[in-house]
């Protein structure tokens, strides 16, 4: 039985793909990652056109960003001369390597232009002093986000598995709020 004739596999894909466009992934993209995520073994893309009904220029497209991700590769099969892909499937390591690609593309170069527009308007004695100071702390807060990320993505799986689990009790190893006005 082909794996999207289950209704169950089917309702996955198709609300991974839904998922996927909400979180700005194109919907092809989305769905042969659900695909590939899904099947018991290495698939060719020719197969991934015919069990989703995509064009092959989708496919190869969404192929191309999934690998770019990290969290789909190219593995070979003997005796059949076709590229195969599989996809991760630790799904820490599929988060990681996710949240990772997301901040060098988007956080990033966010960082790297607020901190040169905060450095202008420091210098600029025409701007409004709000919009200095708005773009001054937004540029402070993504650069302490991108500094916290920097120091969590190094630490070992367990220790991360151990954090999100322990998930807002944490809070019980800080100085409390008050503590800190005596």
């Amino acid at each position: 039985m082909p794996l999207l004739d289950h209704p169950d596999a089917k309702t996955f894909l198709l609300h991974w793909g839904e998922m996927g466009t909400q979180w700005g992934v194109n919907r092809s993209v989305s769905q042969v990652h659900a695909l590939l995520y899904l099947s018991d073994r290495p698939l060719p893309a020719d197969e991934i056109v015919e069990q989703l009904g995509l064009a092959r220029s989708n496919v190869s497209t969404a192929l191309k960003e999934l690998q770019s991700y990290g969290i789909v590769r190219r593995v070979h099969v003997d005796g059949d001369r076709r590229d195969h892909f599989v996809a991760e499937l630790d799904l820490w390591d599929m988060l990681t390597r996710i949240a990772a690609e997301r901040k060098r593309r988007e956080i990033d170069p966010t960082i790297v232009l607020m901190g040169e527009l905060a450095a202008r308007l420091a210098k600029d004695d025409t701007a409004p002093r709000h919009v200095r100071e708005r773009i001054t702390r937004m540029h402070e807060f993504l650069s302490t986000l991108g500094n916290w990320y920097e120091q969590v993505r190094i630490l070992p799986k367990p220790t991360l598995i151990a954090l999100m689990k322990l998930g807002g009790k944490v809070a019980r190893f800080l100085p409390r709020a008050k503590d800190k006005q005596n």
